[in-house]
């Protein structure tokens, strides 16, 4: 591991008795609490005297935790999650591979182990933390965690169906009219009828005002729905809905809870858990009042597979994540993103994440060199040589640059990274499953319930009057000059019938005045 030859900042006077890479160690000498992790690296040879940590105070300015496949990673998460947890912080991981659920449980005493421990000085005793473990809609280990179509909104709910500028757009007249009507939209079935109400000869009219739905992009949205629910994701949607509130949760001996939100069974839709977890991530920052500057964060959200999220997304989509990154600071929540390089993460977004763990990139082709030229640029001015470090450094290490106790950001350190102390690999489906069995919020979450919402208002119909008296037959008439003496279609019933007239009035001002947008189109709802 070389330092560049012109020195710069880590750069030390020869036989004065100062270690070269002196001015590096004093940028993490932090006076208040803080997370260690790991032992700077110089010329080769790791520094236990030299501690590289991150002030708890500052996790709040979110981060960016990034390099190749295999590099390290998730071990870096579980280790930052320990930490975090046993300084009372909350603290949430999505398990895309599976292996995270270790966290729960005392790591395995071995030599590497050990060996680790020894280089970077650190007192390894095995300890599992505080944990919940969850899972998207019920599909997979944890108890479920769903969201109803109104409240997911349809910003979030365009970008998981692929759907073009003008289809969102039409999917946001519709939510505006189920909100205004006080048509809940539970689940996808709820949404599949308000829309084919829409394109109804009796629907139509109701947004003929506004800007109306057309026959094509309806068939669009519907088609994509069906597609949509066809992949299992119909489960997602539905009630009970999950309180994000949860998330933030201290176990009784002051530890945070971890929260491992189990992915590995819908790792195969990775666009539906990344929208999935914006969706919690926006939930918090409507529900969340502001909290200014803490001494630590309230809550610190892990997004892994980050590039998904933003892969496709439009102008206005960004626009939104980038607003909610910035805002959700000053409610008490660090957000650090996980991908393989920062150009994954669009500009306006990386410029929020004010912490930085870098693990290896491997540069094989012209693209992943231009990929490590990027990465070394977004970085500040270093006293290494970035593209020879980050290309050489082994699996649990990185390099690594935090916001100081000041805000400013500290030297530029190759890292070797300290060890979990929990079980770095998944423990056992039985042990999993007692786990989630045991929780106080399984019985809250686990049956999903099915009641009265958009879905079956719109298929209610008056009772039947009695049979009139039979009379002659009449000749068939073409449509347009249909009378009033004739019987009204299904849906002329439903939208005439006192039910749906009085829908506004009584439904709608109970519900309709609750729901106002957030930034995301996520619905703000009343606890």
């Amino acid at each position: 591991m070389s330092a560049s030859e012109s020195g710069g900042s880590g750069s030390g006077g020869s036989g004065t008795g100062t270690p070269p890479y002196a001015d590096i160690a004093a940028g993490y000498a932090f006076d208040g609490a803080a997370l260690d992790l790991g032992a700077l690296l110089w010329d080769g040879a790791c520094h236990p005297d030299a501690p590289i940590r991150v002030p708890l105070a500052m996790l709040n300015r979110h981060g960016l935790v990034a390099g190749a496949t295999g590099t390290g990673k998730t071990k870096t998460l579980q280790l930052i999650a320990e930490q975090l947890s046993a300084q009372g912080v909350p603290v949430f991981l999505a398990d895309v591979k599976g292996d995270v659920s270790g966290i729960s449980a005392p790591g395995a005493d071995g030599g590497k182990v050990r060996e680790r421990a020894g280089e970077v000085g650190q007192e390894w005793r095995a300890t599992g933390f505080p944990s919940e473990f969850y899972g998207l809609g019920g599909i997979g280990p944890g108890v479920p965690v769903r969201a109803t179509v109104t409240s997911f909104g349809p910003v979030l709910l365009s970008k998981v169906l692929q759907l073009n500028r003008t289809q969102e757009q039409s999917l946001g007249l519709i939510f505006h009219y189920a909100d205004s009507k006080g048509l809940e939209l539970v689940d996808l079935k709820d949404l599949r009828a308000v829309v084919a109400f829409l394109v109804s000869d009796t629907g139509k009219p109701e947004l003929k005002g506004i800007g109306g739905l057309s026959t094509a992009t309806a068939g669009v949205i519907l088609r994509s729905i069906t597609a949509f629910e066809q992949q299992g994701a119909g489960s997602f949607f539905g009630e009970p809905e999950f309180d994000t509130a949860e998330f933030l949760r201290t176990a009784p001996d002051g530890r945070g809870i971890v929260s491992v939100l189990e992915l590995p069974a819908v790792q195969d839709k990775p666009q539906l858990f990344s929208t999935f977890l914006m969706w919690l991530l926006a939930d918090l920052f409507t529900d969340l009042p502001e909290a200014g500057d803490l001494d630590r964060p309230k809550l610190v959200f892990f997004f892994d597979e980050a590039h998904l999220l933003f892969k496709g997304a439009s102008k206005a989509f960004l626009e939104s994540v980038t607003q909610t990154v910035r805002l959700i600071r000053s409610k008490g929540v660090g957000v650090f993103f996980v991908t393989q390089t920062p150009k994954d993460v669009p500009a306006d977004v990386l410029a929020q994440l004010g912490n930085r763990v870098q693990h290896a990139l491997r540069a094989f082709t012209p693209d992943d060199e231009k990929a490590l030229k990027a990465t070394a640029r977004t970085f500040p001015k270093s006293a290494y040589d970035l593209e020879e470090v980050l290309t050489g450094l082994g699996t649990g290490e990185a390099v690594i640059t935090v916001l100081s106790e000041k805000g400013a950001p500290t030297p530029v350190a190759a890292t070797r990274l300290r060890a979990p102390e929990s079980l770095m690999a998944p423990i056992d489906a039985a042990a999993l499953d007692a786990a989630v069995k045991a929780s106080p919020l399984y019985g809250r979450y686990a049956e999903a319930v099915d009641r009265e919402s958009a879905y079956e208002r719109l298929s209610e119909a008056p009772a039947p009057a009695p049979a009139p008296a039979p009379e002659a037959p009449k000749a068939p008439r073409p449509r347009q000059e249909k009378s009033e003496e004739e019987e009204p279609s299904l849906a002329e019933q439903v939208v005439n019938s006192g039910i749906f007239k009085s829908l506004a009035r009584s439904i709608g001002t109970q519900l309709g005045r609750e729901i106002s947008r957030s930034i995301f189109g996520t619905a703000r709802r009343r606890r």
